[in-house]
């Protein structure tokens, strides 16, 4: 159809979207294409070229709109639509037989699993409104991540526009995906860098990862990204009721996924599937490290729950790892952040797995003592998880004589102060005057889940510090341009980009700046739910033990270790010194009108999605929790509700329906008529007698 034809230039438009559009289904989806890839190119710049005459016509999930956006100057943290949770994960096939174990003894024997392989890549959540990809967000600390958006853009196996020929697309619809790099793409690529004597990329995971997080979309378009999805995170309306179902959803929508998914009933089954993709490992045109096994029925999900890490409801059985023989060249004690001097063995250069291995972390004194390591051994290493490098033991060498037994130095090899043992491990005292310890202490200030200070990574951290620039923590504030400008490494825009970063971080969430200060044992999830109760950092700081363990996942030892840390008269006076510097900021009080109450919400809402629900309870000071237990004030019972609502009726908690969930949240417990007046809904007759699962009582505690 030419342009002068009836409809014009827009109808012709629309026809190139839809047949593209079409096509790459066939192609990325079904594998089944229809047309050569010339044509589909010709087809594509029909299309640029009609959208470059007439600019009106350009469509944000247009085809052409894949790469063009200009170079990001960081990346928008951004809070995922639900947690992304990492597996429970083993090796090992006891574990896998108590996960089928805790499955049937919460849900009965019939149980019905998807197994499928457990992709090696860089784990994304996509989100589509109203059938539109409006963002994508790296998994980050499960909670929130970095907006990657504009990258997964330009990767063309993710549809930029849902199809809804076969089935209605929701108005929302967020997935978790895993970004990979094809075997074969990743070696020519690094066949290209090596061209242009480019540092190539140790193994297609961090290719994919790599690529993923260019400031520049140009770069990420030049890279062979490929993509699959696997799960959906949140949906506006109720989701497929099974994993399979899922999978066939996401492919009508026209969302790539992973064609060797299958169903499995027993271990037995399980352990055959293992095997199966285990022989053919090598032959895989991407990278894995084991099988991923998950409950099929959603509604089980939801009645088995999570904890904060990771979902009951799924396991990952990975490989086992593999190994090489090499020689241990030398044994170096290496100081860290929080002062522990661990051994670290550097080796002769041995492949694992795709990954050139040269180091690897030996532990403790007593390890090294107890394997019998000594520098110039032979030594058979391995990649635990095909990612760590381990030092599993020494090989026998008849005949040869050996080096003497190593021991731990008697004084920091960075400060030279006389280290401690304790236990097995052995530390430096010095926490904040040891080179080594302060130059770790500063990136982890400035690492992406504490201040977030851009261009203030380990590289810059060490320079700063083996130059003198920084000798205590607080004067990384009084930095100024003119000083870095000195450095190897920072030219004027640089040094002023380094400079007002900090700047900027001065005002910062509370629950950033107590994670930034290394307290021990206080991750990013411990400090949230630290800020979340205490709400100024003077209040958390004069807490004692028995304060502390009021906060969610804060028990005795970790109360002891958070109380005796900010003690110490060093740690007291660089933490009144940086609140000279910055200014936590508390996260929003929440509404008290629900505080003090325990709910559990079951079956699908018409009115909000169950993630919207617990967010609105939450923000009213509820505590919403997986499972039931004598101390749950509701549960909230929706549209085919599960076996949370049987145990419900069985340790008599109140239950609502949906109406009076949106009587609680308008109105708080007073609005709720009294507890005869409101009508349970009904279990489904044919529902099995519920068993509470082993771990159903246990605590919320993270």
């Amino acid at each position: 159809m030419s342009e002068s034809s009836p409809g014009g230039p827009e109808r012709r438009a629309r026809e190139l979207r839809r047949a593209l559009r079409h096509h790459s289904y066939l192609y990325y989806v079904r594998n089944q294409p229809e047309i050569s890839d010339e044509r589909f190119d010709e087809l594509f710049r029909e299309l640029k070229a009609l959208e470059e005459s007439h600019p009106e016509l350009v469509t944000p999930d247009s085809p052409t709109q894949r790469v063009g956006a200009e170079p990001l100057d960081a990346f928008e943290t951004i809070e995922h639509t639900a947690s992304m949770l990492s597996l429970d994960s083993s090796a090992d096939v006891e574990p896998l037989e108590r996960f089928d174990e805790r499955m049937r003894k919460a849900l009965g024997e019939d149980i019905a699993y998807v197994v499928e392989p457990k992709l090696d890549g860089a784990s994304i959540e996509l989100v589509y409104e109203d059938g539109r990809l409006s963002r994508a967000v790296t998994r980050g600390d499960g909670v929130r991540g970095e907006g990657v958006t504009e990258n997964v853009r330009t990767i063309h196996s993710v549809p930029l526009r849902l199809r809804g020929a076969d089935r209605e697309v929701p108005a929302l619809l967020a997935l978790r995906a895993e970004v990979i790099m094809r075997v074969g793409d990743f070696e020519a690529l690094n066949a290209r860098l090596l061209e242009r004597d480019r540092a190539p990329f140790a193994n297609p995971r961090n290719a994919a990862a790599g690529s993923l997080r260019q400031l520049d979309p140009r770069i990420t378009a030049a890279r062979p990204l490929d993509i699959y999805v696997f799960d959906i995170l949140a949906i506006d309306g109720r989701p497929p009721p099974t994993q399979r179902a899922t999978l066939e959803a996401l492919r009508e929508w026209g969302l790539p996924v992973n064609e060797r998914c299958r169903p499995a009933a027993s271990v037995e089954e399980i352990l055959a599937f293992h095997g199966e993709i285990e022989a053919g490992r090598d032959d895989l045109e991407y990278e894995i490290d084991g099988i991923v096994i998950k409950l099929d029925d959603i509604a089980a999900r939801d009645e088995v729950g999570e904890t904060s890490h990771h979902p009951r409801w799924a396991f990952a059985f990975k490989f086992p790892p593999r190994k090489e023989v090499t020689r241990l060249l030398h044994i170096f004690p290496s100081v860290g952040r929080t002062g522990v001097v661990t051994p670290i063995a550097f080796m002769r250069p041995v492949e694992l797995g795709g990954v050139t291995v040269s180091r690897a972390n030996l532990h403790n004194r007593e390890e090294v003592a107890r394997k019998d390591i000594r520098e110039g051994d032979r030594v058979r290493v391995q990649r635990a998880g095909d990612v760590i490098p381990q030092v599993l033991e020494r090989i026998e060498e008849p005949g040869r004589e050996r080096a003497e037994p190593w021991v731990m130095p008697g004084e920091c090899p960075s400060c030279g102060t006389a280290l401690e043992p304790r236990g097995p491990y052995t530390f430096c005292p010095n926490l904040f005057a040891c080179p080594a310890q302060l130059a770790g202490r500063i990136q982890h200030l400035g690492s992406r889940h504490a201040l977030d200070i851009e261009g203030l990574g380990e590289e810059t951290a060490n320079l700063l510090v083996r130059r003198n620039v920084i000798a205590h923590v607080p004067e990384l504030f009084e930095l100024e341009p003119a000083t870095l400008v000195e450095l190897e490494g920072f030219a004027e825009k640089s040094a002023n980009n380094l400079v007002e970063a900090i700047a900027a971080a001065r005002r910062t969430e509370l629950a950033r700046f107590i994670y930034g200060l290394g307290i021990p044992e206080v991750g990013t999830t411990v400090a949230r739910e630290i800020a979340a109760h205490f709400l100024s950092f003077e209040a958390f700081r004069s807490a004692d033990d028995e304060t502390l363990q009021t906060v969610d996942g804060i028990g005795p030892r970790m109360a002891e270790q958070i109380t005796t840390f900010l003690a110490r008269p060093e740690v007291s006076a660089v933490v009144d010194e940086l609140r000279g510097f910055i200014e936590p900021v508390p996260p929003p009080r929440a509404g008290d009108a629900l505080a003090g109450l325990r709910i559990v919400l079951t079956g699908g809402l018409e009115s909000m999605s169950r993630s919207e629900a617990g967010k609105k309870l939450e923000a009213q000071g509820a505590k919403v929790t997986s499972s039931v237990s004598k101390q749950t004030s509701y549960v909230v019972a929706g549209e085919n509700p599960g076996r949370k609502l049987e145990r419900a009726q069985t340790l008599g908690v109140e239950i609502l329906d949906e109406a009076g969930l949106l009587a609680l949240l308008s109105g708080g417990p007073d609005a709720l008529p009294a507890p005869d007046e409101t009508p349970a809904p009904d279990a489904a007759a044919d529902a099995p007698e519920a068993e509470a699962s082993a771990d159903a009582s246990e605590s919320d505690a993270i």
